[in-house]
């Protein structure tokens, strides 16, 4: 009999990112597959049945390649557009954007409110903060099997949010060995060490003994990385590329005198207070805040996972799932940022000559507060209750589920009391130009804020069950019918304790009020599989959910597949998606923050130029203010995709895919950029919210339904097997995404922008981004050597022509090393950025880091990765 192609048991449509094919599940000659259910489809069957775009990556190939983190692995996927981490914590609040430390994934750079998240199939408990991404810090690492990357529209089956694909994490069925497993990272240069520890343990064997219990216990740190540890990432001020991103609000402080209309610094003359502070030729100073914040923030986690199953007769299994994570950030920006601040000439500390004798206005950074340091808690449980099994010839599959996400943030240094703060100016006990005295440093002291800030939680409840079995003989094979129920509940609290963040305006906070909201969701979908003949076949899927707050959708797929010999595999599908608005989005509480970027007024200081009756402090090149929050008339988006591609293997030993996908998005949700609207005065003008006396108050910048996304493009696979040699097995691996279109409207019926290649408003959109592989085994011994791509793309460019550039592109090389000739024993070693390749200048001014884009590149440099496991 001819041995079957890989083709034809897999479909050729199953690559690890980075690390081969995986997740096909071989058969022995004239032994029958087993029947599984695969991320994509809620029918039981052979995983080479399938023909939807997947991506498997193997819990040994994060070993391979020393990613310690689900973000970093996630990271390697070309599928997915942008990366928030611990890093985009840090000054998150003060812009209006508290991220808690989490982790999100955001498949074809829709969002991560479009990329849904699993955990064995079922729904984790969204980060409350936004309320519309799971937070991977809350997965357990060590206790997965593999991870399942749906990179096509999934809504008809798992629910309408899936509008850019499914991330399926999948934990391991049954553990009867006890395992322990030591990590250590240790970069080249200061700052980013890691480590990890890690036990698993269980007993039972499900077939012999009926049944099998096993836990994992799982702890990871990593140590922070200031940004005067890297020399991309030292200062926001480098003449030689145009870049001056800086602060009005400095140490020395600034003063404007409006009897003399006049700004001034006395310690301008002597250079203010280099290198924190310099000067510029309007003598004022200026606080380069960028040397006083941390690139990457202290992180701990802990993942506690649980897992027990039972057979209950020959046909049935009853399993008890829980998980505990825990994820805690520490991040540091510059000290607090005073503004407004009035000096009477009362004040010993009044400057004794070059101004009016009026009372002056100060903007001032008091340095030795500290650094303003936030501790984000973040944790999350879930209990699983399932039963699985055959029943009166129907497969079926139920649970019953609960999960909590809960966060917090607690100043714990360098927060003042803005009331207490101007206070001490006004009376003179506090100087604005110079280090404090003893009274004024005691009373500096008795103004620090500390204590939790604000919290948030929020409770997913869900009961789901589906069966599915074969109906009839058709030409290709059985036809299968799947159908099944969901019903969630979903609650949601955001706390902000007022009698602390109303007294900070530079912890983003002072604005904002508790609210909470709750909805019921209910959800039919059903499934059909059509063989038509051994060549072709269809699936149909269609799913009805219905929101108690937003109304009803009900969304169609179809697939189909087209295989009319081994090495030639021909697939398609088209769906629809509806993403209601997050509780967070709907009732996110509203505050007052700190813009991103820093503007100018465009009536008190149009193009950075003073006007008659402006205060400069206030109104030229500095942070402004926004009001930001949630909308209780958003709509739901609405979305289109379809996608074909092929699967050809003219030999057993290579194999290439690609497929074609094209998405449509309509009312996407989301504020307004800032950037757009200090763009577009004239157009915007009714969102500049301004003070009784003209003085700006804020712009309004709440969520809305925006106008449109359409974006497009292809992504392919190469697999080659090399034969094997003396000196051993090697095989190559290619994982890319090539992005043909990204266009998007900031509002409904307006100008599409374009996004692919360009930083457009708030980030760029790569064209290009791929994975590689070089895997080598030989006995105990194997080696991978891989690398990642982002091309390059046209920075956000906020400076003077002369200086506008491309942002290079950025390619990273891992090499390890591992070994398993001693029993139970295996060791790896390797390094992380094998050519100590430094993150790529970048102008963006929207993150607190400068000189480099922290979603997108890595500020950690060449390491050192060692792992130890030991199995009994």
């Amino acid at each position: 009999m001819m041995k079957p192609t890989v083709l034809s048991l897999s479909l050729g449509a199953i690559f690890a990112a980075g690390g081969g094919l995986a997740g096909a599940a071989f058969a022995q000659d004239g032994q029958p597959m087993q029947r599984v259910e695969i991320t994509g489809s809620s029918i039981k069957r052979m995983q080479s049945e399938t023909a939807t775009p997947l991506s498997v990556i193997k819990a040994d190939e994060f070993i391979k390649q020393g990613l310690t983190t689900a973000q970093e692995a996630l990271s390697r996927i070309p599928s997915n557009q942008t990366t928030m981490g611990a890093g985009n914590t840090v000054g998150g609040n003060s812009s209006g954007l508290p991220t808690g430390g989490q982790a999100s994934a955001d498949l074809r750079g829709l969002g991560g409110d479009k990329t849904l998240v699993l955990l064995n199939g079922r729904r984790l408990a969204n980060h409350p903060y936004d309320s519309s991404s799971v937070d991977l810090n809350m997965i357990p690492l060590s206790a997965l099997d593999r991870v399942e990357v749906l990179r096509d529209g999934a809504s008809a089956i798992y629910g309408t949010d899936a509008i850019g694909g499914v991330i399926n994490f999948i934990t391991k069925r049954s553990v009867t060995t006890t395992t322990i497993t030591g990590e250590l990272v240790r970069p080249r240069k200061a700052g980013g060490d890691e480590e990890r520890v890690n036990l698993s343990s269980g007993f039972g064997n499900l077939d012999k003994d009926g049944f099998n219990v096993f836990g994992v216990v799982d702890w990871h740190k990593q140590e922070s990385i200031n940004s005067q540890q890297r020399e991309f990432s030292k200062t926001g001020i480098v003449p030689s590329r145009g870049l001056n991103l800086t602060s009005g609000t400095t140490f020395p402080g600034n003063y404007y005198d409006a009897g003399a209309d006049k700004s001034g610094n006395p310690g301008w003359a002597t250079g203010c207070n280099p290198p924190f502070s310099v000067p510029n030729a309007a003598g004022i100073c200026r606080q380069d805040y960028t040397r006083q914040i941390d690139s990457m923030p202290d992180q701990k986690q802990l993942a506690i996972f649980a897992r027990g199953s039972m057979k209950l007769g020959a046909d049935h299994l009853a399993s008890l799932e829980f998980l505990h994570s825990q994820n805690d950030v520490t991040s540091r920006t510059a000290p607090p940022p005073q503004t407004g601040l009035i000096m009477p000439n009362t004040s010993k500390f009044y400057p004794k000559s070059g101004v009016s004798g009026e009372p002056l206005s100060i903007n001032w950074r008091p340095l030795e507060s500290g650094q303003r340091t936030i501790d984000s808690a973040g944790k999350a449980d879930r209990i699983v209750l399932g039963m699985e099994g055959l029943l009166a010839g129907w497969d079926y599959k139920g649970g019953l589920s609960h999960s909590v996400s809960k966060s917090s943030e607690d100043f714990v240094g360098g927060y003042v009391a803005d009331a207490a703060f101007a206070a001490g100016v006004a009376n003179g006990i506090l100087n604005p130009f110079a280090l404090q005295d003893a009274a004024g440093k005691t009373y500096l002291d008795s103004t620090a804020l500390r204590g939790r800030v604000q919290s948030a939680e929020v409770k997913n409840t869900a009961f789901d069950f589906k069966v599915s079995r074969d109906l009839m003989a058709m030409g290709g094979g059985q036809m299968a019918v799947a159908v099944g129920t969901e019903i969630r509940r979903e609650t949601a609290d955001f706390n902000v304790n007022r009698a602390i963040a109303s007294q900070a305006s530079s912890s983003g906070l002072s604005g904002s009020l508790s609210k909470s909201g709750s909805r019921n969701i209910e959800a039919l979908f059903s499934e059909l599989n059509l063989p038509f003949t051994k060549e072709l076949e269809m699936q149909l899927a269609a799913r009805y959910d219905r929101y108690s707050d937003v109304g009803h959708t009900t969304n169609p797929k179809i697939g189909l597949r087209y295989q009319p010999m081994p090495q030639l595999l021909v697939r398609a599908s088209a769906s629809t998606g509806f993403r209601a608005p997050t509780l967070f989005e709907k009732n996110g509480p509203p505050s007052r923050n700190d813009t991103n970027d820093s503007y100018s007024d465009p009536i008190l200081c149009p193009g950075g130029k003073p006007q008659p009756g402006s205060n400069p402090l206030r109104d030229c090149d500095l942070q402004q203010f926004k009001l930001q929050g949630g909308n209780m008339n958003l709509k739901p988006e609405k979305s289109k995709s379809f996608s074909f591609g092929a699967v050809v293997e003219p030999i057993p030993s290579v194999t290439f895919a690609a497929d074609y996908w094209n998405i449509h998005l309509k009312d996407k949700i989301a504020a307004l950029p800032e950037q757009t609207i200090y763009g577009n005065y004239a157009r915007y003008k009714a969102l500049f919210l301004r003070n009784p006396d003209g003085s700006p108050n804020a712009i309004e910048d709440f969520l809305n339904n925006l106008g449109e996304v359409k974006t497009d493009g292809v992504d392919v696979s190469l697999t080659l097997r090399l034969p094997n040699t003396s000196v051993g097995k090697f095989n190559v691996t290619v994982d890319g995404t090539y992005v043909h279109k990204y266009d998007y409207q900031n509002e409904r019926n307006g100008e599409f922008i374009h996004n692919v290649g360009r930083y457009a408003d708030m980030a760029p959109v790569f064209r290009w981004q791929h994975t590689a592989a070089l895997n080598w085994s030989s006995g105990p011994w194997g080696a991978t050597l891989s690398q990642s791509f982002k091309s390059a793309y046209q920075d956000q460019d906020q400076v003077d022509p002369e200086f506008k550039h491309k942002v290079e592109a950025y390619s990273l090389l891992n090499l390890s090393g591992s070994y398993s000739g001693i029993k139970g024993l295996t060791l790896t070693a390797g390094l992380k950025n094998l050519l100590d390749e430094q993150p790529p200048f970048s102008n963006q001014g929207t993150l607190f880091q400068k000189g480099y884009d922290p979603r997108f590149s890595d500020p950690i440099g060449r390491s050192v990765y060692l792992r130890a496991s030991y199995a009994f």
